[in-house]
């Protein structure tokens, strides 16, 4: 994967100091909505993260630990953080006070009080063959690299809950079976799409939304402070999936796609129905079963997954609502490069 267009002037500044360019970045502002919704700030973040995933092939593997780009990503996610802290400090207050529940049932509670659009309903029912590919370029940003985040988390953990989470991603990474990899997967549904299975292949045309939902896991994910957080993000989105992906797989079919399109979902129907219970109890539960001091932060994890998932929701909606064309205006519109990007 190569460097994608720069979006403003911290993405742009970002993109200057990852090529071994000294200078600053620009100041750091930012949008009207917010730092979830601002497209510079999320392609930065982004790209500060994926250093430590797969990397870019236009980037020297030395530069992930270049102090420079430390300190900005720093900056970056302590915004990103707070942001999602005031998003969700009601809904994880509520949690807190849940009378007489154990732990996965404070979670539990949190999670099915989540209101947000039915992306999958509509999928399931109305979607174009359009939308539903270009559902597919969108969630390509987070599935070809499904899981990999929560890895990060299990030299963290000790006991009970690491030995759920090397067996729940035991599962996500394929039981030892290469092309049942959900990542693999994933990309053969691309391919059954007509669309590109290479990782990161639609990145200059991925929403602020897209990027946030990607970067919200890699922000819990990669501080060690933030593994509650880490893993009640995980058994959010455990615990959101099955039933979706029931209905995503009906829709896929009503247009006529090809069965391996539809086949990435079936997988998820019944395994993350097990996932669920795994995520919020034996990982989750007894994770806050060894240190109590963690609760809240487990249920911020959870909050932030699925305030993020609704807002991401609401814009793939509206945009599809938005146009006159049969099929709406697709999710991914092109970012333009910055002025000053060069």
């Amino acid at each position: 994967m190569l460097l994608p267009q720069p979006r403003g002037p911290i993405s742009h500044g970002v993109v200057r100091l990852l090529k071994d360019d000294r200078d600053e970045p620009a100041a750091l502002t930012g949008g009207d909505e917010g730092d979830l919704q601002d497209d510079d700030l999320q392609l930065a973040l982004w790209m500060l993260f994926e250093l430590h995933y797969r990397g870019f092939a236009d980037v020297p593997a030395g530069r992930e630990w270049d102090l420079d780009l430390l300190r900005l990503r720093a900056e970056l996610q302590e915004r990103l953080e707070q942001e999602l802290r005031s998003r969700t400090a009601t809904a994880v207050a509520e949690a807190l006070t849940v009378p007489e529940a154990d732990f996965p049932e404070r979670l539990t509670a949190l999670i099915d009080a989540a209101d947000g659009p039915s992306v999958a309903a509509y999928l399931q029912r109305d979607a174009t063959r359009d939308q539903v590919v270009d559902f597919m370029r969108q969630r390509s940003i987070y599935h070809l690299k499904e899981s990999d985040p929560y890895s990060f988390v299990l030299p963290r953990l000790e006991g009970a809950p690491k030995t759920a989470l090397a067996e729940l991603q035991y599962d996500e990474y394929g039981a030892g079976l290469p092309h049942r990899l959900h990542q693999t997967m994933f990309g053969d549904a691309l391919e059954g799409c007509g669309l590109d299975r290479e990782y990161g292949a639609y990145i200059d045309q991925a929403s602020a939304l897209t990027l946030a939902t990607s970067n919200v896991a890699s922000l819990f994910a990669l501080q060690r402070r933030l593994r509650g957080a880490a893993l009640g993000h995980f058994a959010a989105f455990e615990s959101t999936s099955s039933v979706p992906c029931r209905k995503i797989a009906r829709g896929i079919r009503r247009v006529g796609l090809p069965d391996v399109v539809a086949a990435y979902f079936d997988e998820h129907v019944e395994a993350d129905a097990v996932h669920e219970q795994v995520a919020v109890r034996h990982i989750c539960g007894a994770l806050v079963e060894q240190e109590p001091a963690l609760a809240e932060d487990v249920l911020f994890g959870a909050a932030a997954c699925l305030a993020v998932d609704a807002l991401a929701g609401e814009r793939l909606l509206a945009s599809w609502a938005s146009s006159d064309s049969p099929q709406g205006e697709s999710s991914l519109t092109r970012a333009a490069a910055s002025p000053t990007s060069g």
